[in-house]
């Protein structure tokens, strides 16, 4: 089976090789601090007793586990703390295509490209539900192009690349679809605490056994390199995921769950706010810019991408390598997240030189 290396890291690694300064808006790092709490947990960590450093319990921490299931709503024997929400998706796509009701998953257009790469190292196929120029999804599309194939339905909300937050009803609808074809609805909400708009809902409140939620701690707490992530299963599902994450990872790293664990019992709502805050001054000073270089754009809901269009300069990889060259400003090319998308260009607003790298596009494409 051959499988295509994702062009997140062609881009890094062709930006990285410049011998000129170059803005990286192409990575979803988070630039500001992780809580106190979390640095406390690992300084804490550190002094610990030997066999504090062997392996955990393979499902995770039963303290992480129970107070994610608090905040959650569920019980902990349905979580499973995953290596990122990456592996999480990974264990909620492989039970969807394991329950043998088909091997097609749908996706949206544009789609966050790790969703399609990871279908076919799975062994299904993919089917794509366009969303509209502004990222959202409608229901009445995905149940038209379900089927007796359909296996699982994945979203992002918010939503990587487009920014766009799903409101109540379309979740509860996309779950009353996936009850429909007895198919799995899976829902990543990795960037639910950059929600922008107050309109976020999880899958989560809708009650069923045709849903399966992901999310994780990368984002939220700005630890991309910790690796803690978690997926929610129905009960009849989860004992062959934590049978599957045992084969494939034996367990997640025991200092950062116990880290993460002092972090969300620390960690008060205000830091999220001014993370949020910060966003929302990045999304106003990036798209003052684009106004002012004529581009088209999508103005996020949430997550921390905002995705552009300049006239006579579509997203291919090219034209990123391009603009690497001649204006010092790394995105990622439109084509990589679909077909409908193309002409598109992303930027990840995760960088303290998001005005520098607004003026060098304004300047480029004046």
């Amino acid at each position: 089976m051959n499988y295509e290396t994702p062009l997140f890291f062609h881009v890094m690694k062709y930006a990285d090789a410049a011998t000129h300064d170059v803005i990286d808006m192409v990575s979803g790092n988070p630039d500001w601090e992780p809580p106190e709490a979390l640095r406390e947990g690992l300084h804490e960590y550190a002094d610990f007793e030997p066999d504090r450093f062997q392996y955990p319990p393979s499902e995770g921490l039963l303290e992480l586990r129970e107070e994610i299931a608090a905040r959650r709503g569920v019980d902990a024997d349905q979580i499973v703390v995953t290596n990122g929400t990456g592996e999480a998706n990974y264990l909620a796509m492989a039970r969807a295509l394991e329950r043998e009701r088909g091997d097609e998953i749908l996706l949206t257009d544009p789609v966050y490209p790790y969703y399609p790469g990871k279908t076919t190292m799975l062994g299904g196929t993919q089917r794509y539900v366009a969303t509209d120029d502004e990222g959202r999804l409608d229901p009445a599309d995905v149940r038209a192009a379900a089927s007796e194939a359909t296996a699982a339905i994945v979203v992002n909300t918010p939503n990587n690349p487009t920014g766009a937050v799903y409101p109540a009803e379309t979740m509860r609808a996309l779950v009353g679809v996936a009850e429909e074809y007895d198919a799995i609805l899976i829902s990543d909400e990795v960037y639910d605490h950059y929600d922008l708009s107050g309109r976020f809902a999880s899958a989560l409140e809708t009650d069923s056994a045709n849903r399966i939620v992901t999310n994780g701690f990368s984002k939220s707490m700005a630890v991309t390199g910790a690796r803690v992530g978690y997926a929610i299963f129905p009960p009849a599902l989860v004992a062959d995921a934590k049978s599957r994450h045992m084969l494939v990872n034996v367990a997640t790293t025991r200092p950062g769950q116990y880290a993460v664990l002092n972090a969300l019992r620390e960690t008060g709502p205000d830091y999220y706010e001014r993370n949020r805050d910060l966003l929302r001054e990045r999304v106003d000073t990036f798209t003052d810019a684009l106004d002012a270089a004529g581009a088209e754009y999508t103005r996020p809901s949430g997550s921390f991408y905002v995705m552009a269009r300049f006239d006579g300069y579509p997203g291919t990889l090219a034209n990123v390598e391009r603009l690497i060259d001649e204006a010092g400003v790394a995105g990622m090319p439109g084509e990589a997240f679909g077909d409908s998308r193309t002409e598109w260009l992303r930027f990840a607003l995760v960088t303290p030189r998001v005005a520098e790298a607004a003026e060098r596009l304004a300047a480029y494409f004046d």
